[in-house]
């Protein structure tokens, strides 16, 4: 920080470091309230962002009069888009182009909030000290390098300290989002929580389970953005979030796995996450010193697909972390034990992603979220079963993409994950190696395939009608689907030869 404060609940800032687009917004916010008898407070999030000498994206408004109503006036004076947020609590949103007051910037996010009274019972009623600042909107617009800061918890001196703590002993009761969120922000900042409010938020974990899923999907969001996430998710179980978030996790811990495995169930979905950022460059293998990890598949494209937006916010990056969490979620239901001793998951794959589709759905998973999580899951096995030896066929390769269409890269990244995950230690520098080239050799064909032309259509259903005198059902569609293969693979470059191939499949019955 570059600030220094008296911490007696009011001070005046020596500066208040505001980038210029950023003040050009406040600065319009506060044009359009010219005129009107609102008292006016930036709070919480952007404060601490400045005075953290952050970049501070989104901005809280306080006021003391019914904050739709205000948004929805600035909305219109600025040609914003309003949103209401919270009918019953009177929280409204403006999404504000960013136009010509950002050259980074796309838009910015104002979100409103009513209070009675003054702004020190407002800020009471926060969660953690250093949310609970705030500056008068137009000391901030118009004199920000004079302003009074109102800090009435001293978290201007927690940012120095570098510690989340709760305003009050019961700030985590009345809102259990919070608890989620202090590690967001513990992650984010790299801030400790201290040692009260850890306590405090073991003793309310349980109450998330009553958050609404919009809210909590929105905090898991940002959690799964930030590296090293496999530590995060340990965290939370230690926190007691985890399972009252996923109830379902629970009943992994303790589940043995054979012999191939280092983990049991649990501990193996937690170092799948973190075998994911490592080979997604956000984070380091701790095994890495036992084993030749190789020529782990990495380029620009790779690293282009997974920064791609999935929905609101989440990228392939953060679902696929997500996936390494889930992907095993139907192994204690699908546990046998042979005679023989021998432990077999079969179908885990295909339960799980019905598992995973009820799971993220209750959690307000967006369907293109949810979409590519349960592909994820139902296929994670798919790439070691592309070939028994050597690597996979042309038609193996296009059976893949065909079967996994836009998850395939995923999902080609996430079995590589899934193999340091289950072998951790005693990986087998063979077996790895193998897998290594696998994975290169499709993600290679897969690009390779995106720069060529496409195939030309050689035959379609009016050929098989007219010519084969076949109808209109799944064996056309199946025969079809044979000539698309068979092209697929090289087999077949022009008409005549897929007619032949038609006739030939027709004749001999060809599966």
């Amino acid at each position: 920080m570059n600030n220094e404060f008296e911490n007696n609940g009011m001070d005046i800032t020596p500066s208040l470091r505001i980038e210029p687009e950023a003040l050009e917004v406040l600065k319009e916010v506060h044009g359009s309230l010219a005129g009107q008898k609102v008292r006016a407070y930036i709070v919480g999030g952007f404060i601490r962002d400045i005075l953290s000498d952050r970049d501070a994206v989104d901005i809280d408004i306080a006021v003391d009069m019914d904050a739709p109503a205000i948004a929805k006036h600035i909305a219109d004076s600025l040609g914003g888009k309003y949103v209401l947020m919270d009918r019953v609590n009177r929280v409204a949103r403006i999404i504000l182009p960013a136009g010509d007051r950002s050259g980074q910037q796309d838009q910015w996010i104002l979100d409103f909030t009513s209070f009675n009274g003054d702004i020190e019972q407002d800020l009471a009623k926060r969660d953690f000290t250093i949310d609970a600042m705030a500056v008068e909107l137009g000391q901030l617009a118009n004199t920000s390098h004079n302003a009074q800061l109102i800090d009435p918890y001293q978290g201007s001196k927690d940012l120095d300290r570098q510690v989340i703590r709760m305003v009050r002993d019961t700030a985590l009761e009345s809102d259990a989002i919070r608890v989620l969120r202090a590690v967001r922000l513990s992650v984010e900042y790299g801030f400790d929580i201290d040692r009260k409010t850890e306590t405090e938020i073991q003793r309310c974990a349980h109450l998330i389970k009553d958050v609404a899923g919009e809210r909590v999907r929105e905090e898991l969001v940002k959690l799964l953005t930030v590296s090293h996430g496999g530590q995060i998710i340990s965290y939370l179980d230690k926190l007691n979030i985890l399972t009252a978030l996923i109830p379902e996790l629970d009943e992994e811990k303790g589940v043995e796995q054979p012999k191939e495995h280092f983990w049991d169930v649990f501990e193996h979905s937690i170092k799948t996450v973190s075998a994911v950022d490592f080979l997604l460059k956000q984070g380091v293998w701790e095994y890495a010193d036992k084993a030749v990890l190789g020529d782990t598949p990495w380029s620009v494209k790779l690293a282009e697909h997974f920064e791609k937006e999935v929905s609101n916010g989440s990228n392939r990056r953060a679902m696929i972390k997500l996936a390494a969490l889930l992907h095993d979620i139907a192994k204690p239901a699908t546990k046998t034990v042979e005679e023989n001793g021998k432990m077999r998951f079969l179908g885990h794959g295909i339960e799980g992603a019905a598992m995973v589709v009820d799971i993220l759905t209750r959690l307000r998973f967006s369907t293109k979220e949810i979409k590519l999580v349960e592909m994820l899951v139902k296929h994670h096995l798919r790439p070691t079963q592309m070939s028994q030896e050597g690597l996979p066929t042309s038609r193996a390769i296009y059976r893949f993409f065909r079967d996994t269409g836009e998850a395939g890269i995923d999902i080609l990244m996430f079995s590589l994950a899934d193999h340091l995950a289950t072998r951790g230690p005693g990986l087998i520098n063979s077996n790895w190696q193998e897998h290594i080239t696998i994975v290169n050799h499709v993600i290679s064909r897969y690009y390779e395939e995106e720069q060529t032309v496409p195939h030309v259509k050689l035959v379609d259903g009016h050929d098989l009608i007219g010519l084969f005198g076949m109808k209109p059902g799944a064996e056309l569609g199946r025969i079809l689907e044979l000539v698309r293969e068979a092209q697929a693979a090289g087999e077949l470059t022009n008409r005549q030869e897929a007619l032949d191939y038609i006739r030939n499949c027709l004749t001999t019955g060809v599966k």
